[in-house]
């Protein structure tokens, strides 16, 4: 029975997958319109920050995907800021929203599919103005990307062009955002950001292909990339992934040494718990594409006030300590097609209360850096607001 409930529940007719299309396609297209009018009043985009000490402010952003199937909140109600010059990790699960929050701010997602409907996402010009990220139009959008705003991506194998010279490859960067620059200058400042990111042979190298290169080195290229125009954000994508602890300890003090050099800020996205203990100074954690807690990396990791984070905490292996086996969260992430309107942890926490079978919890302020969405912190802290989700069928 349970079984042909399961079946049923996943099956879509003929008829519902029509509706569904027919609505994807006025959505998207109505999203597109307002998007494209938005090149032609710079007021639809231009913002001031809530706070100058940022460098970007994400303040209930929801970014959906109008699928065959029905609407995925992908991320739904975000808020978190980062400050200048400092490092921020986001950390969850797979598919908690991570990649699309920073994707949303590059403004890399895949159109028409991929929509940010609701929220700000402002990011901070340095003379007083902010733009909505949300809004700017593709123009605007291109002399950012990878000038202001650049992205160290998650795999270094496929992140660059195999048929290009690892060379032209930076010369490229430098050039699209420089062109009063000449080809001789933009060698001189390719070669200076190898050797910057701990290239010996950057002659060599420069004339290399991807594939010649081991993946450290591809690594490093991939970061070089994104600092040849030296943004005031670099967004990193797991950039540790496909390397091993050595040369993942050396890309880690790498980035570290060249954000105090260039003052820039780092937006570091991870699963290992370990490289945002060493790294970053605010903890985002993230769970079902919602906040769950943030705060400084000593308020997450010693005073983890989340039924998630205090998971996550305890799934992590402990030098020195003898386990069975190590501690994993039962149950599974609700279907991101149809979230329920309670705490999407709710059916996998180990310290339900009651008021946990009420609406979604709000975010409690539990102390001056320490914020968290959960029930049992409602009479001791501060609340702030609750997440704002965005119903499609009003858009």
């Amino acid at each position: 029975m349970a079984e042909k409930e399961k079946k049923k529940s996943s099956y879509i007719s003929a008829r519902e997958s029509r509706k569904i299309t027919r609505f994807n396609r006025r959505v998207t297209k109505k999203l597109e319109k307002e998007r494209a009018d938005a090149n032609k009043d710079p007021a639809l985009y231009t913002t001031k920050m809530a706070d100058p000490n940022n460098v970007v402010e994400f303040d209930n952003v929801c970014t959906y995907f109008f699928t065959d199937v029905g609407t995925v909140k992908a991320v739904d109600g975000v808020k978190f800021e980062i400050p200048k010059c400092s490092t921020v990790g986001v950390v969850g699960e797979s598919g908690c929203g991570k990649s699309v929050t920073s994707l949303s701010l590059m403004q890399l997602l895949q159109r028409p599919t991929g929509q940010t409907v609701g929220g700000e996402i402002r990011f901070n010009l340095g003379d007083g103005t902010a733009y909505n990220i949300v809004n700017t139009p593709n123009a605007i959008m291109e002399k950012i990307r990878g000038n202001k705003i650049s992205m160290i991506f998650q795999e270094p194998m496929t992140a660059l062009n195999p048929v290009f010279k690892i060379g032209e490859q930076v010369d490229e960067v430098t050039l699209l955002h420089n062109p009063e620059m000449s080809k001789e200058d933009a060698k001189a400042r390719t070669l200076e950001m190898l050797e910057l990111v701990g290239i010996a042979n950057k002659e060599g190298v420069y004339n290399m292909y991807p594939h010649e290169l081991s993946g450290g080195m591809r690594q490093r290229i991939c970061i070089a990339i994104a600092l040849a125009c030296s943004p005031t954000l670099i967004i990193a994508d797991e950039p540790t992934t496909a390397l091993d602890v050595t040369i993942q300890a050396q890309i880690l003090d790498l980035l570290q040494n060249l954000k105090d050099k260039l003052n820039s800020s780092i937006m570091l996205i991870t699963h290992d718990l370990g490289v945002v203990a060493g790294m970053a100074d605010y903890v985002v954690v993230m769970y079902a594409g919602r906040v769950v807690e943030k705060g400084t990396a000593d308020d997450i990791f010693h005073h983890p006030a989340h039924p998630y984070t205090i998971g996550l905490m305890r799934s992590k292996p402990v030098v020195g300590k003898k386990v069975e086996a190590l501690y994993n969260i039962p149950g599974s992430v609700p279907n991101p097609v149809e979230m329920p309107n309670y705490c999407y942890f709710r059916d996998r926490c180990e310290m339900r209360c009651g008021h946990c079978d009420g609406k979604y919890p709000p975010e409690i302020r539990i102390s001056d850096t320490h914020v968290v969405s959960c029930y049992r912190f409602l009479e001791e802290g501060e609340v702030l607001g609750y997440p704002k989700s965005v119903n499609v069928e009003e858009l």
